[in-house]
């Protein structure tokens, strides 16, 4: 099979919108499925698909939901509880833990990034990897971050997500290193964001890049891997 070339913009091949008895507005184009938070996923597969918004709500192609985590039984819930995710590894050095400056990016003196050394590429694209496995932020930790950023700790509903910088789908960690409060509205905001950490998970698992560039370009500067991916920069 002749594989389309890397860095190509692939709106027009992504899978059409399908609403099966559930009456929702149109969808983006390219989404691939909506999450229960109202937003949506640009991934290509299923893996990984809303991991940051409370699960997949609808497949826009049709398909089921999975039940949610937790609920799913046999060795490949084993196999994905027993990921054994090694030890943060930062990606700079973290310099300052409070007036950091709020943006569409990260401060990296605060917010350089980091990763797991034991989610390597075999781990992350095994057909078992589910994120919701290894995703462990309490509200404590989200709100660190908040006044790290000189935000009020509280929760702010969808106007704002403690991102994680490298998406656990691409071996991210869950320390404070590896987090930033990221405003839906920042424009870009971080739906836009999260429709390129699918992409790379599947560029990655492909052979397309390599995990460490990918995580060393979404946490140095997301827009400009974004429009190297796209060929556009990222709007809205």
């Amino acid at each position: 099979m002749t594989r389309a070339p890397l860095w190509v913009s692939i709106v027009g091949g992504l899978l059409a919108a399908i609403f099966v008895g559930v009456a929702v507005a149109a969808a983006p184009v390219g989404a691939t499925a909506r999450c229960r938070d109202g937003s949506y996923s640009f991934s290509q597969q299923h893996s990984g698909s809303c991991s940051h918004h409370s699960g997949v709500a609808t497949w826009l192609d049709g398909s089921s939901p999975s039940a949610p985590s937790g609920s799913t039984s046999g060795s490949r819930a084993d196999t994905a509880s027993a990921v054994a995710v090694g030890t943060t590894v930062l990606l700079a050095q973290r310099t300052k833990v409070g007036g950091c400056r709020l943006g569409p990016n990260p401060d990296r003196r605060c917010s350089p990034g980091a990763s797991y050394s034991g989610l390597t590429k075999s781990v992350i694209c095994s057909s078992s990897f589910r994120t919701s496995t290894i995703r462990n932020v309490p509200e404590s930790e989200k709100f660190d971050v908040e006044q790290e950023y000189g935000l009020a700790r509280a929760h702010y509903g969808h106007t704002l997500e403690i991102d994680h910088i490298v998406a656990l789908e691409l071996g991210g960690s869950n320390d404070i290193a590896n987090l930033f409060p990221e405003l839906a509205n920042a424009q870009p905001g971080y739906h836009l964001k999260d429709k390129l950490e699918n992409r790379l998970h599947e560029l990655v698992c492909a052979g397309a890049i390599s995990l460490r560039a990918a995580q060393q370009g979404i946490a140095s500067n997301w827009q400009a891997l974004y429009e190297h991916v796209y060929g556009s920069r990222p709007a809205g």
